[in-house]
């Protein structure tokens, strides 16, 4: 996860950038930067690799300032270098960015034309030379930073810097995360309260939408529609040794929230902005010459895979096998060397993962690992590592952690596909932007928590739910179902939506609730049917889709959740977040540990 600080005040700001900084390298990253103003002068020092690199940079290079900001960041793609390391600068404005800059290429285009000049080959540049160019057609800088803001597609948190306002730091946020804290006479800008601690732990967390300008004195925070508004201050408290809850009142809710900023950070890794195509990292075998593909995980990690296993079969034309680790291991299927294993944990230290990892390596299978710690055992072990840049996820129930697994399994898929000649590079350039969008269509799903949260109240009645699927919803009608089940303690069960005549329906009265996922793609027409079967039994249907989905259905359902119209390939990394808000505000209502559910442990080390 990319991180963001910012401080403005009297006292030296490289220092206390340094400082907050070394509190977001839990997140991860390969890259960092300062940016302060001296005067009407934008001062920066960058490093690729730790802090410390950075640190030693400051120390032969002293940056002087009470204003500043500063980044930690995961490379775009390929190797980390300064040019693309963040803050981003012209003579004018610095920012510092996380997330994703939809409409890049077309604002790139727009600004180059106009004459300007760009150093390295991010989204965030855009956003530095867009201000600039309001500034150099005379608007003012609040007005130049609003309507900059304005006109950026995509999920981001900013800090803004300009040189011709010395005693103004600038904030904004659309779906990424980011906080105002509270001192004596300075005032600070952070992706989180951990970034900010020990500094304050007085935060007001900006809401989505919102643009603040902070002075040394006091926040003025603007809404999406340009009013001026106010957000409470809340008092924090954090350590170093545990992420803090926030605003939130449990840490799964919170990461379902973060799952706007962590896809775009993951998606950053992979994608080529300028190129608008995916790069995986370097690996020791040809994808082009792999001819079966074996998947394996557990628990959620397994129902990513099996969607993954929809995405390279559709895409690369590639046989894929998608299997639960613990029966992988005694079947010791017969593999034709040369295959290719992808293995999944969120931990990368699941046992059940690990010896299935070393049985396909004893039988000559190239390794993959998709994994949130790449240190980890099953990192080690691998040939190549794709990381999902998820950050800790401290509540038992994988949320962020799966939809990131999605983000890198959907980036391989098309890469795959690309290497085998399966896809042109026309739709590796429609593919890959139909992930740009995902971030900032998440936060659209956020957006409708509350409506969410109402419709709990009827499922935490229930004893038993069912959740249906067609295609790659089939895994997410699992995980909907995995998910109730972890945190509500209700018995529910996922399955495939043709399948329902196969047994489940003789469950069907007006006490099962009946959760069906179906975006319009090429099969609603029978997700549609089945829901027809459902009312017709005395079924009460909630319908997770589209807008259209919702219409077409009617009153068929008793309840809606609309996600937004995106690329039918994309849509089961949105589906994800309504079925996690779902079971998240049942358990709520049913007063279980959400956290920490009983029996459960975030990481199965040993079988």
């Amino acid at each position: 996860m990319c991180g963001i600080v910012g401080v403005i005040g009297r006292n030296n700001a490289a220092d206390c950038l340094l400082d907050g900084l070394r509190r977001l390298e839990y997140r991860g990253y390969d890259s960092a930067g300062i940016a302060t103003l001296v005067g009407h002068a934008i001062h920066r020092r960058r490093a690729s690799g730790k802090i410390s690199q950075l640190a030693k940079r400051l120390h032969a290079e002293p940056l002087e300032g009470t204003i500043g900001i500063g980044h930690t960041r995961w490379a775009t793609h390929g190797v980390p270098n300064e040019s693309n390391a963040h803050p981003h600068a012209n003579e004018k404005v610095a920012v510092v960015h996380n997330g994703i800059i939809e409409n890049f290429q077309e604002l790139r285009a727009e600004l180059e034309g106009k004459g300007h000049t760009f150093a390295s080959d991010t989204d965030t540049e855009v956003v530095v030379h867009l201000i600039a160019q309001y500034l150099n057609e005379g608007l003012e800088p609040e007005k130049s930073v609003q309507r900059a803001i304005g006109r950026l597609d995509g999920a981001f948190a900013l800090a803004i810097l300009i040189a011709d306002q010395p005693d103004v730091l600038y904030g904004a946020r659309k779906g990424s995360p980011l906080a105002v804290g509270y001192g004596s006479g300075e005032m600070y800008l952070g992706s989180d309260a951990m970034a900010l601690a020990p500094m304050t732990n007085q935060i007001t967390y900006l809401e989505d939408g919102d643009w603040a300008a902070i002075t040394k004195d006091k926040v003025v925070i603007h809404a999406r529609d340009g009013h001026v508004v106010e957000r409470a201050i809340k008092q924090t408290a954090v350590s170093g040794a545990m992420i803090g809850k926030g605003e939130y009142r449990h840490f799964m809710l919170k990461e379902i929230y973060e799952q706007p900023q962590v896809l775009g950070d993951t998606l950053r890794t992979l994608f080529n902005p300028v190129e608008r195509s995916l790069t995986l990292p370097d690996m020791p075998f040809d994808l082009a010459k792999i001819n079966r593909v074996t998947i394996v995980g557990c628990g959620t990690a397994y129902l990513a895979g099996l969607v993954g296993k929809y995405w390279i079969e559709r895409l690369a034309r590639v046989e894929v096998d998608a299997d639960v680790g613990s029966e992988y291991r005694y079947r010791e299927p017969p593999l034709t060397k040369g295959g290719l294993g992808i293995f999944i944990s969120q931990s990368g230290e699941t046992a059940d993962t690990l010896a299935p990892l070393k049985y396909c390596k004893s039988q000559g299978q190239h390794i993959i690992s998709v994994v949130n710690v790449p240190e980890s055992a099953i990192a080690r072990e691998s040939d190549a590592v794709l990381p999902t840049h998820a950050g800790p996820e401290i509540g038992v129930a994988s949320t962020k952690a799966f939809t990131t697994q999605l983000m890198v399994l959907a980036s391989f898929a098309i890469v795959m596909a690309r290497a085998r000649g399966a896809i042109d590079a026309k739709a590796e350039a429609r593919l890959s932007t139909a992930l740009t969008e995902v971030p900032s269509r998440c936060a659209e799903v956020l957006a409708a928590d509350a409506h969410i949260a109402k419709i709990a109240e009827e499922i935490a009645q229930a004893r038993d739910v069912l959740y249906l699927g067609r295609g790659s919803s089939f895994p997410l009608a699992l995980e909907g179902a995995l998910k109730l089940k972890e945190i509500s303690y209700i018995h529910a069960e996922g399955y495939a939506a043709g399948e329902m005549k196969h047994g489940p329906i003789a469950l069907i009265d007006e006490h099962v609730p009946v959760v069906v996922i179906a975006p319009t793609d090429s099969l609603f027409d029978k997700s549609l049917s089945n829901i027809e079967q459902v009312v017709a039994r005395g079924g009460r249907v909630i319908l997770i889709s589209d807008e259209e989905g919702c219409r077409r259905a009617g009153k068929n359902a008793a309840h809606t959740i609309c996600i937004p119209k995106v690329d039918p390939f994309v849509a089961p990394i949105l589906s994800a977040i309504p079925i996690q808000l779902l079971a998240y505000h049942t358990a709520v209502l049913k007063g279980t540990d959400v956290d920490q559910p009983r029996n459960l442990a975030k990481s199965v080390t040993v079988e």
